[in-house]
């Protein structure tokens, strides 16, 4: 009988745990206590599993994953080690962030991973979804699953990897209808693992040879448009100098059959501006410098400081005094209608414009003033302000902002963020 529990209830856990819910006993395990009760009252503050939806799977309680009660289907959230025991399926969703050096922080899977230790058993199996470098796995995390556990890797227990493909607020393409890629760490664990998602996922699954392949696939879908996306940054900031509008360029240039669709804006979120770190990371550690992953990089963290010149450009072009000026900034989350603002770079846009010692406010109904507050340091405004300012820069394009007009002389519109 398969009995799962997913460990991290956030925009890869949750709705992944719905979905296996409505097939098999399903327990999702995450530390924050307010965050499972709210989610067993029957919310979630992501908005990834719609509420009714989400009432639809939950379990009141764990008897689906008692060994001696029937299967029975439905998802129980919790904080309680205990409810997880009783599992054989682990899967790990925790967030893989950078530091303030755009360093790999592992910190939430070694976490993630000593917590499996405490609860996993012999012929059970972890399989992680948390993007990382090659390696990661089975270097970093199945060690401290081995060392908490006392149990063997490949002997007592096995592990798989499959690499989350979430894409926060896209209700087209939701977890079900996206290719899953599998792995594990014995070719008999593969094909579990990969029975497991196939039985789940519409889309079906593609069975990679080794974790360490998974993984590189993984890393590679993100750091990929990453350079693309830098690529069309550096034409824009070349064709601004022109005159040319970009945004024409690229319509025109895309009448080719094999020209690759991609727009200039923010590269923010959870993905894109943090997984390219990772491959580089380890690169290094194996003697080689990658130059033009590093280069997207930089030219990608560029942005935000440069809307702020071209803002302040158009500010000055109309004789408006920049020093002191009201400015006005619609939206904080790293992308339209979603309220995720992990590594918005919206952040580095209102940052740079005060340092031009301008007084900066946000508005943002999708985003949550508290976790703003928290994670930046910034507040942000509950309702949209009828004064005018000096300049209105529309960093994200929420539904809410559609059609709105401004109140001021001076309006710059970032028409793309990047997901």
């Amino acid at each position: 009988m398969i009995k799962i529990a997913l460990i991290g209830l956030g925009y890869v856990g949750l709705p992944l745990a719905r979905l296996f819910a409505t097939k098999y006993p399903v327990v999702g395990f995450d530390v924050n206590k307010k965050r499972v009760d709210e989610l067993m009252s029957g919310h979630d503050r992501t908005l990834e599993v719609d509420d009714a939806i989400l009432k639809s799977v939950l379990s009141p309680c764990h008897c689906g994953l008692d060994p001696q009660s029937p299967n029975k289907t439905g998802l129980l959230c919790s904080s309680n080690l205990e409810d997880i025991k009783n599992c054989n399926y682990y899967i790990v969703t925790v967030p893989t962030p950078v530091d303030k050096n755009n360093r790999p922080d592992l910190t939430p899977l070694y976490k993630a991973s000593e917590t499996v230790g405490k609860v996993i058993k012999k012929g059970d199996i972890v399989i992680y979804e948390s993007t990382v470098y090659p390696g990661a796995t089975e270097e970093d995390c199945i060690p401290v699953v081995e060392k908490t556990s006392g149990l063997k890797f490949n002997v007592d227990f096995f592990a798989g990897y499959s690499p989350e493909r979430i894409n926060p607020g896209d209700k087209e393409h939701t977890v079900e209808k996206i290719k899953k890629v599998t792995s594990g760490s014995t070719p008999e664990t593969g094909k579990l693992v990969n029975e497991l998602y196939s039985s789940v996922i519409q889309a079906g699954t593609h069975l990679a040879p080794t974790i360490r392949v998974a993984e590189a696939a993984k890393v590679i879908e993100n750091s990929q448009r990453d350079i693309n996306i830098a690529f069309v940054n550096e034409l824009k900031k070349i064709f601004d100098k022109m005159g040319i509008d970009t945004n024409a360029v690229l319509e025109a240039a895309g009448t080719k059959w094999n020209f690759l669709h991609f727009k200039p804006g923010l590269v923010g979120g959870h993905c894109i501006g943090v997984d390219p770190y990772y491959l580089a990371q380890k690169a290094q550690e194996y003697g080689y410098h990658p130059e033009i992953i590093l280069a997207g990089r930089r030219m990608n963290d560029s942005m935000g400081e440069y809307v702020a010149s071209e803002v302040v450009k158009k500010m000055i072009k109309q004789g408006i005094q920049v020093k002191g000026a009201n400015i006005l900034v619609l939206g904080i989350t790293f992308k339209e209608n979603c309220p995720d603002i992990r590594n918005s770079k919206v952040v580095d846009v209102v940052r740079a414009l005060k340092e031009y010692d301008t007084n900066v406010r946000i508005y943002d109904p999708w985003a949550n003033q508290e976790e703003v507050r928290r994670e930046y340091g910034l507040d942000i405004l509950t309702k949209l302000p009828e004064e005018k300012f000096d300049a209105v820069v529309t960093a994200v394009m929420h539904r809410e902002f559609r059609g709105v007009k401004p109140n001021s002389d001076v309006v710059y519109v970032i028409k793309d963020i990047i997901l």
